[in-house]
């Protein structure tokens, strides 16, 4: 029942369906790297550029942000990242020419892949929906300066400074990032949503209470020395695959690795290392334990391990909970309530394999657990991630080598971003040094995360949504919502490399503004410019591009800010925009005196590698929480019910994917290859529900019990999923996630636990 798409455009519901893989990587993946760099760069391009990825002298990986060692490969990138440079330093263009041939009607039903395949933005493009005949929108192009005209003119058209949202992707170097943030300060809104809200933003409420910092508290060294790693809700063959290295050195120092995840995944099973003859040949099994938790169970997983930690006798560290920690007794006295019954009904486990992982937590004097958005996108996430943290802070792990929490980010710049302030609740002493550097007064009061801007723009307190990379549209929950929301706003604005689905969804006028790359040189007025990025794990380093620019009309994103700010605020504003865009040295300078950690930013960055940022909990074990000290916590263990006849959805990424950016429609380790459109069913939960594999069916969810999405023709693939469990590739799947079905605390997406019913499609 495969479903005819435009012209050029391939079927995605009809894959072929074969058994998954037990391995990771080795010489298919290196084949298929080759295959993709080539068919976008051209054999001579891909060598030029690939051997620059990751060196202390090239450019930062736009893909995820897995931090390089002091050593490095000279291959230092995985074949995800490699499909990533590959699609940025593409030979392929987008022209003026392409847009003429294709009005915003026929953008409108064209795929994610195809509008990717497309290639690099080269000139400024404005849009005036109902300017032609219905249906003959289209872009046009326009010169800068009309560009920034327009926004000037929406801007300051606008009632209040908060009815502009600023949107922030994790690709957005430091520099970019710190003169955004100050551009929409001074401007007068704290409105940043960012990407971090649709992921981690989790990780970092809970750790913000918790340990003091929304930060991960360990380093790349770290995972080598630790005795006991814990991957919980993670991936890491598709989503972080040079993790998968990190994970095998760890193994050959004695480290053993348990994985918590309702699917099994090849990385996990076996890695074949591709820079090793002997990796490629044999690999490395990197499980000792595999726990196929059911979907949101992991609260009550580590709940119960807390409990029998507790009972274990012996095995908690008494002299760091006393001198460190604040609940203690609140939390142990909830944890002794923990059930075993309700655990394994939770968590579809069963009694040996939970012993067996708390053996291995006893047996280990150092333990790290590394968690992604298995963990960070349910309803209960915060209350889950500050379970992990009892569990490290019972056994003293965090503030000593080789221990710690570690939240792997997804963008290469995610967590630099907020580094710099792209946060719309910001902490008052950062607005105070902002303002004293800048002479401006920043408003205090809270701005819109992402969930909270697409309901201001359906409900018409927003109208202008100006956003810095990404793809809003396809990232975000409840698709047809927020599509609807987008086009209410007056103007949208997107600053991009290439075309995605949020070019096709626009504002009644809309611009796009092509920048350079991670790849592309930058030269500037006072010569060639580099831009530093912050990794997963707190460091900082460099990053500079060695292409010549996919088109003379493009600018550099720190440029594209500099000239808005100047068209906007006009010469009423002291702030040198005109330096910052000349020099990115002079934007380093003023981050040195605004952001704690920073001092010295120009002649520490410059050392090969860069620098790490200070963390307290790490380096001192001081806790800069209210209590002074690593919290306790005690939340009601909370898990899905899911009524008779339904299934537990989560969405995923396919291998051939990185967020929404789709680079084929295979997905390899998982035996599917040639489409997109399919859910993943245990074949016992399929015969129960009728499911034949093959079959075509609509996806319904259900959310607190009125409200309902759908998602049709999907084929039904039978697969090793956890019972009760189903899988789906987003952002096909988005639109099955509602608005308002979001994480406590942190307002995250509840994307990875999705109540739903199957219907023939």
């Amino acid at each position: 029942m495969a479903t005819k798409p435009p012209a050029g455009d391939p079927v995605q519901d009809a894959p072929q369906v074969a058994p998954p893989k037990q391995a990771a990587a080795g010489l298919p993946a290196i084949g298929h790297t080759l295959k993709i760099a080539q068919q976008q760069m051209g054999l001579a391009r891909t060598a030029r550029t690939l051997l620059k990825v990751n060196q202390k002298d090239g450019f930062d990986c736009p893909g995820c942000a897995w931090p390089e060692g002091d050593e490095r490969h000279t291959a230092e990138f995985c074949e995800n990242g490699a499909k990533a440079v590959a699609e940025e330093a593409t030979l392929r263009r987008v022209t003026p020419e392409f847009f003429a041939a294709h009005p915003l009607a026929d953008l409108a039903t064209r795929s994610g892949y195809w509008l990717g395949q497309q290639g690099r933005i080269t000139h400024p493009m404005l849009l005036e929906r109902g300017a032609l005949p219905e249906g003959g929108d289209r872009y046009e192009a326009i010169s800068w300066e009309r560009a920034f005209a327009v926004i000037a003119e929406e801007l300051t058209a606008l009632a209040s400074p908060d009815e502009a949202l600023f949107y922030t992707s994790g690709r957005t170097s430091n520099e970019a990032a710190f003169l955004f943030q100050l551009f929409a300060r001074e401007f007068g809104t704290n409105n940043l949503p960012d990407c971090s809200n649709m992921c981690h933003e989790s990780s970092g409420s809970a750790l913000n209470e918790t340990i003091g910092i929304g930060k991960g508290s360990v380093s790349l060294e770290d995972l080598h020395q630790a005795e006991l790693i814990i991957v919980a809700g993670q991936n890491p063959g598709t989503n972080h695959p040079r993790m998968l290295s990190a994970l095998e050195r760890a193994k050959s120092a004695g480290a053993k690795i348990i994985s918590v995840n309702p699917l099994p995944e090849a990385g996990m099973e076996r890695f074949k290392n591709p820079q090793t003859p002997l990796g490629m040949l044999k690999g490395t099994a990197l499980n000792d334990l595999f726990l196929q938790i059911r979907i949101g169970g992991d609260q009550a997983l580590f709940r119960l391990l807390n409990k029998l930690v507790i009972e274990a006798g012996g095995a908690t560290d008494e002299q760091f909970i006393r001198e460190h920690t604040h609940g203690y007794e609140d939390f142990a006295a909830a944890a002794k309530e923990a059930d075993w019954d309700e655990t394994l009904t939770a968590t579809g486990l069963t009694r040996p394999e939970i012993e067996q992982a708390l053996a291995l937590i006893l047996a280990s004097k150092r333990t790290i657990v590394c968690w992604a958005m298995g963990l960070t996108q349910h309803k209960h996430a915060v209350a889950t991630i500050r379970e992990v943290v009892n569990l490290l802070l019972l056994r003293g792990d965090i503030g000593r080598p080789g221990a710690g929490v570690c939240p792997v980010r997804g963008h290469s710049n995610v967590q630099g971003d907020r580094t710099m302030g792209i946060f719309e609740r910001p902490a008052p002493a950062f607005l105070d040094a902002l303002d004293r550097e800048f002479e401006i007064t920043s408003p205090r009061h809270h701005g819109f995360d992402v969930v909270r801007s697409i309901q201001a723009l359906r409900d018409g307190e927003a109208k202008v949504f100006f956003a810095m990379g990404g793809n809003f549209v396809g990232a975000t929950p409840d698709t047809e919502v927020t599509e609807a929301a987008i086009r209410r706003a007056s103007l949208t604005v997107h600053v991009s490399t290439k075309l995605n689905r949020s070019h096709a969804v626009t504002g009644k006028r809309a611009l796009i503004l092509p920048t350079l790359g991670r790849t592309d040189k930058d030269v500037q007025a006072s010569g060639k410019q580099f831009v530093t990025v912050e990794d997963s794990m707190g460091m900082v380093h460099s990053s500079r591009g060695n292409l010549a620019p996919a088109s003379p009309h493009l600018l550099s994103e720190p440029a594209i800010v500099a000239r808005m700010a100047r068209a906007v605020l006009g010469e009423a504003s002291k702030t040198p925009w005109e330096e910052f865009e000349r020099d990115y040295a002079a934007i380093r300078d003023r981050i040195s005196r605004v952001v704690p950690g920073f001092e010295d930013f120009n002649a520490r960055v410059a050392r090969p590698g860069g620098f790490r940022l200070p963390h307290a909990p790490r380096d001192e074990r001081r806790f800069p929480t209210k209590t002074g000290k690593a919290n306790f916590t005690a939340a009601p263990v909370e898990y899905p019910r899911v009524p008779a006849g339904r299934l537990l959805l989560q969405t995923l990424r396919s291998h051939d994917q990185y967020n929404t950016t789709i680079y084929g429609l295979d997905d390899r380790y998982r035996g599917i290859t040639g489409g997109r459109r399919i859910v993943m069913v245990h074949p016992e939960d399929a015969a129960e529900l009728g499911l034949a594999d093959g079959a075509y069916t609509d996806l319904v969810s259900e959310w607190n019990d009125a409200v309902e999405r759908r998602a049709p023709g999907f084929r039904v693939v039978h697969y090793p999923t956890a019972r009760g469990c189903a899988a789906a590739y987003y952002p096909e799947t988005n639109v099955l996630v509602p608005l308002d079905s979001t994480a406590d605390t942190s307002n995250t997406p509840a994307s990875k636990s999705v109540v739903v019913r199957f219907e023939p499609a």
